[in-house]
């Protein structure tokens, strides 16, 4: 039986992140994923997240979003590779729109005025769109388009040798937590759960505070391909009459990648197929026809993303969709770096170092929102399962 100081269950980006910490500070580390990078699974799949510095979740990320940024450029640094591609971030909504509001109140906090704007300038600055005149708009200036699988593959840059491309169940003892894959057994002093959707099943406990969602994803070819190219055209959330649909300026040559925000069906952890269908994706053509009809066009390519989200709290204010990071009250050996709520890529490489902190110093501890301590149910229990 193999021994190390640390093991990760799951190496999507918060994963990765928390490996490449460990190995760094010398660390007797391995890692456990059966999926590899560019797999069509796994939260961390496919090429692209949104980063934004002001976010309409909550002003409190805004301190973790500035410390992720620092760290993806010493990343890039380090790697010689392009993580995070610099790009302006439009918000949109109706005349008193609470996201609009919550994003331009987080930029007011950092005495950044973040670009106000109306429908009407926003339309003149960005053709592709055809807002209502009277709608409320933010700019980000500071906002990009984060590379999720290039990060995933320079977090794991010199760490290839302690990487197990394995299914892995866990199961505390008294000497340690033994990981089981279909080829051997390692015993770790601690653990870190970075698993997205199938922590649930290696947390049992953890499950009734959870939702897991199917959210459909397109590239669409735009009408106008000029106006959407990537330094011209913005990164966007607009909040339509049917939701929340987000969106990429067309930097791959794909088309215009976008999805809806809003939660779509709850599912279980392996709900990756079918594809997105036409139907699926019809609030987010019907978006874009009707608010950004440069950029709508026919489906040319589809993904499916799941989210895994929180269900809101009972013990502090918590209305969902926010982050666990925090070690098990029954055993402080099992670090949880999951779910992020359908948010939490952009922050990836500034929570994988703050897990590693908390893995070699018990002293250290998440910040209070993250905390499991805001449910009042007990997960006390057996932990284990399958990854």
């Amino acid at each position: 039986m193999r021994l190390c100081e640390i093991a990760i269950v799951g190496l999507g980006l918060m994963g990765s992140s928390a490996l490449h910490s460990l190995v760094r500070r010398g660390a007797d580390v391995l890692g456990f994923d059966p999926i590899t990078v560019g797999e069509a699974r796994g939260s961390s799949h496919g090429s692209c997240r949104v980063y934004r510095r002001f976010n309409f979740e909550s002003a409190a990320y805004t301190d973790l979003s500035d410390a992720a940024f620092k760290r993806w450029r010493m990343l890039e640094s380090a790697s010689g590779r392009t993580i995070l591609m610099p790009s302006r971030v439009l918000e949109a909504g109706p005349p008193g729109s609470k996201m609009v509001a919550d994003s331009r109140a987080a930029a007011r906090l950092k005495g950044d005025i973040a670009g106000a704007a109306t429908g009407t300038e926003a339309n003149a600055a960005f053709p592709a769109f055809r807002l209502p005149e009277e709608w409320d708009v933010v700019v980000q200036e500071s906002g990009g388009i984060l590379l999720a699988e290039a990060a995933i593959r320079a977090f794991r840059e010199g760490a290839e040798q302690r990487i197990v491309a394995a299914t892995a169940r866990m199961r505390p003892t008294a000497a340690g937590i033994r990981i089981t894959t279909p080829h051997e057994e390692v015993l770790a002093e601690k653990v870190i759960v970075a698993a997205g959707p199938w922590i649930a099943g290696l947390v049992p406990r953890l499950a009734r505070h959870l939702k897991i969602t199917r959210q459909p994803v397109g590239w669409f070819a735009p009408a106008r391909p000029e106006w959407v190219r990537y330094g011209e055209f913005p990164i966007f959330i607009v909040e339509g009459a049917r939701g929340l649909v987000y969106g990429f300026p067309d930097f791959e040559g794909r088309g215009v990648k976008a999805a809806q925000h809003d939660h779509g069906p709850v599912v279980d952890a392996d709900a990756w197929e079918p594809p997105a269908t036409d139907d699926e994706l019809d609030v987010v053509g019907t978006t874009l026809a009707d608010l950004l009809p440069g950029a709508a066009g026919p489906i040319v390519d589809r993904d499916i993303c799941l989210y895994t989200n929180t269900l809101a709290a009972d013990l502090r204010k918590d209305d969902g969709n926010e982050f666990i990071i925090d070690r098990l009250p029954h055993d402080p050996r099992i670090i949880v770096a999951s779910p992020c709520s359908g948010h939490g890529a952009k922050f990836a490489s500034a929570i994988g170092a703050m897990v590693a902190d908390m893995a070699l110093d018990p002293k250290v501890l998440a910040p209070e929102a993250f905390r499991l301590d805001r449910y009042s149910h007990p997960l006390a229990g057996r932990t284990g399962g399958l990854l």
